[in-house]
């Protein structure tokens, strides 16, 4: 265990037996440690379903492109918790992370106060030690109660596509998640939406309207759509031809559209040249990723792995037409070695890859503490995918699960389900955080 791990295990302890969504506890640490929130760089807020992670990764590879220095705080972490915070496009190191969280630590003297909670302390408190242009700010749930709101007046805010998930504290309609979402938006600040469900966008503009703020909207300020192997973003301001992302899939031109959208409306002009470098340059792990590495041996030559942490129905759909394309061009047996927590609609997930996949292997997810619930066990997984008619073996491990694709011989394998296990895998083939 590092010593980072020891001081996390410390931390999580802190964590109220009831779970509820307030302020009071951050605003308490905040003031004790000097209110660091007050203090930062112009912040661009974002909130949303899907889509927040890569969207903030295109604008930082933009901003990057520009000259900028980049703040970044996003959750949660894939392999190493340092994932968490970028100070000024570097990860943040061993020493200064757990510097400030065992200081931070004293201050909070025991009380309590959720994990993520103070880890948002954290990145306040780190951001304030490093010079830095923007702070790109990731909501962890919601955002009207969610911990990274206390900031009073952000540069802008965006909202990336709203569907369900969080039910059990965001809501369990569409019009509460997205009045949960709007709640970042603040009286002054600019607001930035990706193309939303109709019920999602009636909230978001009522909110808007009520703070007197005019929001530039995707699909009717602004789009972005692939041509002749070229991405093209269009808005009221003008065209850009560009090249196409480094992010697969058709669902990350819309996150590019956003991210550009943004950083265009928020008037911070990024050049021709410094969107085209944003573009090749981007990365964000485990969002329909190619996996090269260690976990590769165990499968036949000739195969192909690839990774994706998407867990809601949604993520499925996006993941399912990604897949369907690459077939078009390539075609090869799909297998899906999939893991998901138990409070995940495994049904609504599987059922995108109808007639796609034939076959499922599945796999527990490490450290799921869910994992006695019916649903996330491998065996009940493998039993509701047999349900729906899907070919399916429950392993006991990735490496099981891969051994037992290769019986098949070549093929597209997908790891998928759970960012927990998305990260987990990525430790197991000894990719380097990113």
């Amino acid at each position: 265990m590092t010593e980072t791990d020891k001081i996390i295990e410390r931390l999580m302890a802190l964590h109220p037996k009831k779970m509820d969504l307030s302020l009071g506890r951050i605003e308490r640490l905040l003031d004790e440690v000097g209110n660091p929130h007050d203090r930062l760089p112009p912040v661009i807020h974002v909130a949303g379903t899907n889509g927040k992670g890569s969207t903030i990764a295109f604008m930082r590879a933009i901003l990057e492109a520009m000259g900028k220095r980049v703040h970044v705080y996003i959750s949660p972490h894939l392999s190493r918790f340092n994932e968490r915070f970028r100070l000024a496009g570097e990860l943040v190191s061993d020493e200064r992370l757990n510097e400030t969280m065992e200081r931070l630590e004293r201050i909070n003297d025991g009380k309590q106060i959720t994990f993520f909670e103070l880890t948002t302390v954290v990145a306040f408190d780190l951001f304030t030690q490093v010079e830095a242009d923007v702070v790109l700010l990731e909501t962890g749930l919601g955002g009207r109660l969610d911990s990274t709101n206390v900031v009073k007046q952000p540069f802008g805010t965006v909202i990336t596509p709203i569907s369900i998930d969080h039910v059990q504290f965001l809501g369990d309609t569409i019009e509460k998640i997205a009045f949960e979402k709007a709640g970042i938006m603040k009286k002054g600040a600019k607001a930035v939406f990706s193309r939303q469900m109709h019920d999602a966008l009636g909230v978001l503009e009522q909110r808007a309207m009520e703070l007197g703020i005019n929001p530039f909207i995707g699909g009717q300020d602004f789009d972005g759509y692939g041509e002749n192997g070229r991405f093209v973003y269009q808005d009221t301001d003008g065209l850009e031809d560009l090249p196409l992302p480094a992010l697969r899939g058709h669902h990350q031109l819309s996150n590019a559209a956003t991210a550009i959208a943004a950083l265009r409306h928020f008037g911070l002009n990024p050049s021709s040249e410094a969107l085209a470098e944003g573009m090749r340059a981007v990365t964000w792990p485990a969002r329909f990723s190619p996996l090269k590495g260690e976990l590769n041996q165990y499968l036949p030559p000739d195969s192909e792995l690839w990774l994706d942490g998407g867990h809601n129905v949604d993520g499925a759909q996006v993941l399912a037409q990604g897949l369907g394309d690459l077939n078009e061009k390539s075609s090869r047996p799909l297998t899906l070695v999939l893991g998901m927590l138990a409070n995940k609609d495994i049904r609504g997930y599987l059922a995108a890859f109808d007639g796609l996949a034939h076959r499922i292997i599945t796999v527990p997810v490490p450290g799921d503490d869910l994992a006695t619930n019916a649903g996330s066990t491998p065996e009940s997984l493998a039993q509701t995918a047999g349900e729906l008619g899907f070919n399916a073996t429950p392993t006991q491990n990735i490496v099981d699960a891969l051994k037992e694709v290769s019986r098949d011989g070549p093929q597209r394998v997908v790891i998928c389900g759970s960012l927990y296990l998305a990260g987990d895998v990525l430790l197991q083939n000894k990719t380097p955080p990113q």
